[in-house]
């Protein structure tokens, strides 16, 4: 299955976009959490998320001066492949476990469901960005999971989530070195 998707067995993988995926982290973190304290009647203002998330996504990853200033070197056809892989995987992710709640306009589970699908797919970037992905990705599937089985406000709920990614974007962004994924 690896090999379908360009691996090389002694070939050796470096995380070099951790700057940018901290750049992108931190500004999807600051938008969650701005649109959840905006709040409203769907919890996350959808307005306030989709400027934020549209205007973070040009910054972080289309913006080509950005993207070339913040990368280390570039990634292999496996990584560009487990990427992609790693996109679709949020979309199918969120359809599954959030789709069935909006039914039911159920905008709580709805976005917890949308919430631990991207804590899911961070998991699937470990071979792209590195050891941090493992890590955002259990922190964000917990926050989603103890909203899923508790009545903790959602308030809450959505700040952690936000200041999780903020805290973990800021350590790529600022503090992280390159280094070599073990795969």
């Amino acid at each position: 299955m690896l090999k379908r998707l360009g691996y090389e067995k002694g070939q050796t993988y470096h995380a070099n976009f951790k700057r940018n995926c901290g750049l992108w982290l931190l500004l999807i973190g600051t938008t969650i959490a701005v649109a959840t304290l905006a709040g409203g009647v769907f919890l996350v203002n959808p307005f306030v998320f989709i400027a934020g998330y549209g205007i973070g996504f040009y910054i972080a990853n289309i913006n080509k001066t950005v993207h070339t200033k913040l990368a280390t070197g570039g990634g292999t056809l496996f990584q560009n492949r487990v990427e992609n892989i790693a996109v679709v995987l949020l979309f199918v992710l969120m359809f599954c476990i959030a789709g069935p709640f909006f039914i039911g306009m159920n905008w709580r589970m709805i976005w917890l469901g949308a919430f631990l699908a991207t804590g899911l797919h961070f998991f699937v970037f470990y071979f792209v960005h590195g050891t941090s992905m493992l890590f955002i990705g259990v922190f964000t599937s917990i926050t989603a999971l103890v909203g899923m089985a508790t009545a903790t406000p959602f308030i809450y709920l959505g700040l952690i989530d936000g200041f999780i990614k903020i805290g973990f974007g800021m350590y790529l962004l600022f503090l992280s070195k390159p280094s070599v994924i073990r795969v």
